[in-house]
């Protein structure tokens, strides 16, 4: 098992790979952002992890920022690379918002509110 050190990392993209997000391209959004990460040389501030489902299928794929708790929908690798330059630039996704945190997550539109509700 690989254990990466973490110190200096900026942001922490998670990355859903579930069902449905692979349907999505999710496998191909991973790569994407871990390519523009080396190409950025930003491997020390940018840390990525690939998930199995983050809870929101109809958004797929999804990919969360921490430590900033933005919630990306509908990435796409195109989209996936831009996120990792806007990161770097201090800035966000805009047009991919579904959730944002401010003490607690907050949806950025009225479809971020639609889902099925947990059992």
């Amino acid at each position: 098992m690989t254990t990466w050190n973490l110190q200096g990392t900026v942001n922490h993209l998670l990355i859903c790979n579930g069902s449905s997000c692979k349907k999505n391209k999710g496998e191909e959004v991973a790569e994407a952002i871990e390519d523009e990460i080396d190409k950025q040389g930003a491997g020390g501030i940018i840390h990525t992890t690939v998930t199995r489902c983050n809870g929101r299928c109809s958004d797929a794929c999804v990919v969360i920022s921490y430590p900033d708790g933005v919630w990306y929908r509908e990435m796409t690798p195109k989209s996936g690379k831009a996120l990792v330059r806007r990161l770097l630039e201090g800035e966000r996704l805009e047009d991919h918002i579904v959730y944002m945190y401010d003490g607690q997550l907050i949806a950025a539109s009225s479809k971020g509110t639609k889902g099925k509700k947990k059992k």
